[in-house]
């Protein structure tokens, strides 16, 4: 199955994903193997892989590690343009409809399409929305953009609509790499009640609590970064906590 279409149905039928959120300059080869086991043994259902900035060469040697390893479905979570790797089963399209860049709602877009019109990767178009975290992170430097209040959950549904007005698939709400807080619960199930797309939700969740309060709230897909780079373990507890 398509990764957008067992979204689809898994959004239909309550079934929580939860995706590892890979930065390749945060893993040595080691460290990544560890992660690739106990993944699989914990039933991670998603890697999500890409950074705001890599400054390491390791990207192609990751992914090819991954496809060999394990039938984890690798879904590219591109800081830009550069970050595209045909060995990846596919691609968030990402567009900063949260955001007032021009680079970053179609700019980019225009120089990458037709690479990834010729390349094998299922494009999933994909609103991307930054909410505010509680400190300025990596992904609103680099994107030169304001993020959403955490307390505005009216303008978080209301840009959400738009992007799904405008034929978007997927809607991702991003507290950012290193964010202090998640998003909070009460904006994640305003924006699931208005909307259909399926909803993936990441940043700032540290803690099987958080990560299962996102997934109840609303998400469709919970995804973790930082908590699991810092702490391997923390894997199959937060597996357990999103998919029960």
């Amino acid at each position: 199955m398509q990764i957008y279409s067992s979204l689809v149905q898994g959004a239909q039928e309550g079934n929580k994903r939860f995706a590892v959120l890979i930065d390749p300059d945060k893993y040595s080869m080691e460290q990544l193997k560890k992660l690739i086991n106990i993944s699989q043994k914990a039933g991670v259902d998603f890697f999500f892989f890409g950074g705001s900035l890599l400054t390491r060469d390791q990207q192609d040697l990751f992914i090819k590690l991954i496809k060999k390893s394990c039938d984890i479905p690798v879904v590219l979570f591109p800081g830009n343009h550069f970050q595209i790797n045909i060995k990846a089963d596919g691609i968030l399209f990402l567009s900063l409809i949260s955001g007032r860049n021009p680079e970053l709602l179609i700019g980019k877009h225009v120089v990458a399409a037709p690479y990834l019109k010729a390349s094998k990767l299922e494009v999933i178009p994909t609103g991307y929305m930054l909410i505010d975290g509680g400190n300025r992170t990596t992904v609103g430097y680099m994107s030169n953009t304001d993020p959403i209040p955490a307390e505005k959950s009216e303008i978080a549904v209301c840009t959400a609509l738009a992007g799904e007005l405008l034929g978007l698939r997927l809607l991702y709400l991003d507290a950012g790499s290193g964010a202090s807080n998640p998003i909070p619960l009460n904006m994640i199930k305003q924006v699931k009640k208005y909307t259909t797309m399926p909803l993936v939700i990441g940043g700032g969740i540290r803690t099987p609590s958080q990560a299962s309060g996102a997934s109840k709230a609303g998400a469709d897909v919970v995804v973790v970064g930082n908590a699991i780079e810092q702490d391997l373990k923390l894997v199959p507890k937060l597996s357990e906590a999103i998919h029960s």
